[in-house]
């Protein structure tokens, strides 16, 4: 019998042949928002390692949306010349490629994690920080910006003609960027948000910029290609965004074309305690997909074959988002499949090795 982890499945015009997604992972090594040949060796290996989906890391719609100087952007047009490499390759080794857009909101404006992951001021190379209001992720923040109408307006535009930009670049698959208490999750949670305009205060009101993001980005991304939204399904704070506000969202974003939520969790505020484990947010997953009969993907410490089945088998996703496991094992797939004894296809180039 076909494994469910391996049976094709079909969102609108796009067929993809496994379950299997390469989760966005930040790999902070672009120069100016410029892929390099990094992005495309990374990405290259695990669409050759037979993944179905294959994302981009978190792509800022502007230079200051960066988490950090290294950061992907699609902000102009001639970052989309090694982008349209990098699609043209995933695609020939029947993949489909994906891109996450993101705006780090107050996280951003940091340096790479391997050097310390501070926030660098705009004399150390940074530069201002926006969030909905002027509240730090932590103390030692540098100040934060509380964004003006005319600021959230001009956000809006940038994912707009973002999405116009990945879809020129030959990306299939568009996922926006709501969760791990960037931007758009900051507008959403009242830990984050306390805005008393249109966009603050009521859950309608905090969810405001999302559902106009989302609507924008639909003027330029054609209706027959999927749409994702990666959301935080909870703060993992008693008096943060919920499980319930995830739902109630997700029946929206279900209404305005949204194909599928990809349910994550926390990262909005540093005191949060998380329980970490194995599915430990498949549940969430699970609670939308039945809630709202709206597909799902489960991420998180999903490490075996055995385990991301079980998890489609159990119907509580329809699709397995892989991060730090493909980092590990870009050939994931290959040996997944060898573990059920099912047969898929291999580069011609690696054939000899079955």
């Amino acid at each position: 019998m076909l494994p469910m982890l391996f049976q094709p499945i079909t969102i609108k015009s796009i067929t993809f042949k496994n379950r299997i997604v390469v989760s966005p992972m930040c790999q902070y090594s672009a120069q100016d928002g410029f892929a390099n040949d990094w992005h495309l060796v990374h990405l290259g290996s695990r669409a050759i390692g037979g993944a179905g989906l294959v994302f981009t890391e978190a792509t800022a719609v502007s230079p200051e949306g960066r988490i950090s100087p290294g950061d992907l952007g699609i902000w102009n047009d001639e970052q989309m010349l090694m982008l349209q490499r990098i699609t043209d390759f995933i695609s020939n080794q029947g993949s489909i490629p994906g891109i996450q857009l993101a705006h780090a909101g107050r996280k951003a404006s940091c340096e790479a994690p391997w050097l310390g992951g501070k926030q660098l001021s705009v004399a150390a190379g940074g530069w201002p920080v926006l969030a909905p209001s002027a509240i730090p992720f932590k103390d030692t923040q540098v100040p934060v910006i509380a964004m003006s109408i005319t600021e959230i307006q001009a956000l809006i535009t940038q994912f707009r003609m973002a999405a116009l930009r990945a879809y020129q670049a030959g990306f299939k698959v568009l996922e926006i960027h709501a969760a791990h208490g960037y931007l758009i999750h900051q507008f959403l949670s009242p830990l984050s948000n306390q805005r008393t305009d249109n966009y603050g205060g009521s859950f309608d009101n905090r969810i405001r910029l999302l559902i106009e993001i989302v609507n924008a980005v639909q003027q330029e991304w054609p209706e027959n290609l999927p749409l994702f939204v990666r959301i935080s399904v909870t703060d993992w704070v008693e008096d943060g965004w919920q499980l319930s506000d995830s739902i109630a969202l997700a029946k929206i974003l279900k209404n305005n074309g949204v194909d599928l939520i990809d349910c994550s969790s926390g990262g909005n505020v540093a005191h949060a305690t998380i329980p970490v484990a194995p599915n430990y947010q498949v549940p969430f997953a699970a609670a939308i997909k039945q809630s709202v009969n709206l597909l799902t993907g489960a991420v998180g410490l999903i490490t075996s074959p055995a385990q991301a089945e079980k998890i489609l088998l159990e119907q509580q996703a329809d699709f397995i988002f892989m991060a730090r496991e493909m980092l590990r094992n870009p050939y994931f797939p290959h040996q997944a499949a060898q573990y059920f004894h099912h047969e898929i296809e291999w580069p011609k180039q690696y054939e000899r090795a079955k």
